[in-house]
């Protein structure tokens, strides 16, 4: 799928050289940015999910530690 994205110049430069870092294109750059941006958001989101599970299950334990 075809997209136009629009940068700033310090954007343009700085996607240049995480290009040039990673040894790609811009646009396989731009790829592997996003992927990896909502991969972390993911595993963000489902850490949050456990640890709120964990805190409703243990939350007699947790208050009686916290004592």
């Amino acid at each position: 799928m075809a997209m136009t994205l629009r940068l700033t110049e310090d954007q343009e430069r700085d996607l240049a050289l995480l290009a040039e870092a990673q040894g790609v294109s811009k646009q396989e750059a731009t790829a592997r940015a996003i992927t990896e941006a909502a991969a972390r958001h993911v595993r963000t989101d489902r850490v949050s999910a456990a640890s709120e599970i964990g805190r409703e299950r243990y939350a007699d334990l947790l208050d009686r530690l916290a004592q």
